[in-house]
């Protein structure tokens, strides 16, 4: 694997693989704290459409995915801050529509034909120059909002009623982790893919609710976990030629049962 560092695409693979972690670690936290796994699910499967409409434009893919994730995360907060007991049918709605309109524009695309399964499924090994500078940039953005707002993500995280009598407006920050979570699995995209990246969302979080003491440090331990599951996964795709994602994920599943077998001993 040390040989292989002397590869561009594999530098750059593991660069990717280390800030998406961060992201993933970060917002996976709210994530699992806030109960919107399922949410954040359908933002992620939704931005599929922006996939979609980027390759019908000539657009960066992943400023397309970006855009349309973002849309996604405030209508989706607008429905079900409002209708909280259709939150399944609405979510499953964005979800289907996200993905039927991203293969619609992709069939109307001439000549395009690139293998749409390393949307779906990650291809790390394609990370670009460009996709370090546009993944960079989103973690400074979500790292920043974080600290700036850490104070009232916490309160609405853990108790909106006391939040909301502290002046706090539910409603923003509610919407502002969704957009969150929509950043994250864009960054997550070229990693492990739309299908896969709640996994990387959710499991190092539950890994680290075991050690963490309050949501900071949640954070960080979520963020060095997944980097783990990342570099770990990436040795085991170099080495068996399999895919970068899956292995990824393979790695934190079997982490995690490792570790509630042994907590439970």
């Amino acid at each position: 694997m040390i040989e292989a560092l002397q590869y561009n695409f594999i530098q750059n693979a593991l660069i990717a693989g280390i800030l998406v972690s961060i992201a993933a670690g970060i917002i996976g936290s709210l994530v699992v704290v806030n109960r919107i796994t399922f949410l954040a699910g359908g933002i992620a499967h939704s931005s599929y459409g922006g996939i979609g409409l980027a390759i019908y434009l000539g657009l960066p893919v992943l400023l397309g995915a970006t855009v349309f994730a973002v849309i996604t995360a405030i209508l989706i907060a607008m429905l079900t801050l409002n209708n909280r007991k259709r939150i399944d049918s609405l979510i499953g709605i964005m979800w289907a529509f996200g993905m039927a309109v991203g293969i619609v524009f992709v069939d109307l695309t001439p000549g395009y034909n690139v293998d749409l399964m390393s949307y779906l499924f990650g291809s790390i090994i394609a990370v670009s120059d460009n996709d370090i500078i546009y993944l960079t940039i989103l973690d400074f953005l979500i790292i920043g909002l974080v600290v700036i707002f850490y104070k009232q993500i916490l309160a609405v995280s853990y108790d909106s009623e006391f939040a909301s009598l502290r002046g706090i407006s539910i409603k923003f920050f509610y919407t502002l982790i969704l957009i969150l979570s929509a950043l994250s699995v864009v960054a997550a995209i070229k990693v492990v893919g739309l299908i896969l990246v709640i996994a990387l969302l959710t499991i190092p979080t539950y890994l680290a609710e075991m050690y963490a003491k309050c949501l900071s440090s949640m954070m960080i331990i979520s963020s060095i976990i997944a980097t783990f599951f990342t570099i770990f996964g990436l040795i085991i795709s170099y080495f068996y030629d399999i895919s970068s994602g899956a292995s990824i994920i393979i790695v934190g599943v079997f982490t995690l049962l490792l570790a509630k077998l042994l907590g439970k001993k």
